[in-house]
């Protein structure tokens, strides 16, 4: 039995003359939770479409569970669990008949009630059981969505940008959630835009641009690896003179935030706002965060 719950062995995707992927090599292990980020057009979409058999690729090997999604596409699908972006719905059934019918194209029965009833329950979909999907607001269809994706218990969970336009209430329903599956050994794979979300609960990421991983760490090994600060400065009065402009992060009104390499430039700032005659309201010290990383690899597309 293999420890790896997707393995993803020199793939290349090609859309005419468009090379998407380029030789992605991937391993995630049973249990983890894994983080795919990067900017639109960088390939998450479309290494996830090849995951659940909706593309296959030009070139190379991709397995779920030890089963190749192409050559045992059944076994590969059935260990797998996809979240899309979109919101795809039948618009026919409510959403408990739209669980126990994905659940019936997995051979899976009244048998499964149970599990349908808990997913329902655990995404707080309890009171729109019985009412039809068209009916539904963005974010109940999402919870749907979600349901649906587990309905069948894959080992395996993708969630493409699970909580893009959804309200605070329901993202904290839903991790509290998916963190007790990922407890319970499900492997939980997250793509995200919410760069906090994923360095709150991702243990391991890649990061890819333009069809490659151009990074592939632990989460703490990656902030690490960026140990600059941001200085966040609120004046009261005078302006940011010029000589810090190059040390400027993000402007607005009177807060500024600096990028410093070095602490010693804490000492440089405060001389300049001096002389400056600038007022300095407020001042915050801050880590670097995952989108510091971020920006440093893959920013500037």
């Amino acid at each position: 039995m293999t420890d790896s719950a997707i393995k993803i062995e020199r793939v290349h995707k090609r859309f005419g003359s468009l090379h998407a992927l380029k030789g992605v090599d991937l391993t995630v292990k049973q249990g983890e939770f894994f983080g795919l980020l990067g900017p639109n057009g960088a390939g998450k979409s479309t290494l996830i479409n090849i995951l659940a058999g909706l593309s296959r690729p030009s070139a190379g090997r991709v397995s779920v569970m030890g089963h190749d999604v192409v050559k045992d596409y059944q076994a590969a699908r059935l260990a797998l669990g996809v979240v899309p972006q979109e919101l795809v719905f039948d618009p026919f059934f409510n959403v408990r008949e739209m669980l126990r019918f994905q659940a019936g194209y997995f051979g899976l029965g009244k048998e499964n009630d149970a599990w349908v009833d808990e997913i329902i329950e655990s995404l707080g979909l309890t009171d729109k059981a019985h009412t039809n999907m068209r009916k539904l607001s963005g974010g109940m269809k999402r919870r749907a969505l979600i349901a649906q994706a587990l309905v069948h218990k894959p080992p395996v969970i993708v969630l493409d940008e699970p909580t893009a336009g959804v309200d605070v209430e329901l993202r904290q329903m839903m991790w509290a959630f998916i963190r007790k599956l990922n407890n319970d050994g499900h492997t939980i794979i997250l793509t995200t835009h919410y760069l906090k979300e994923a360095e709150e609960l991702c243990t391991r990421l890649a990061m890819m641009k333009q069809g490659e991983i151009v990074a592939l760490d632990t989460t703490a090994n990656l902030l690490s690896k960026f140990s600059a600060k941001n200085l966040r400065v609120k004046l009261s009065a005078g302006s940011l003179p010029s000589s810090l402009l190059p040390m400027l992060k993000h402007g607005e009104a009177d807060m500024f935030t600096l990028a410093l390499t070095e602490m010693n430039q804490v000492e440089f700032v405060l001389s300049e706002l001096r002389k400056a005659q600038a007022v300095i309201e407020d001042m915050q010290l801050i880590e670097a965060d995952l989108e510091d990383v971020f920006l440093s690899l893959v920013g500037g597309e």
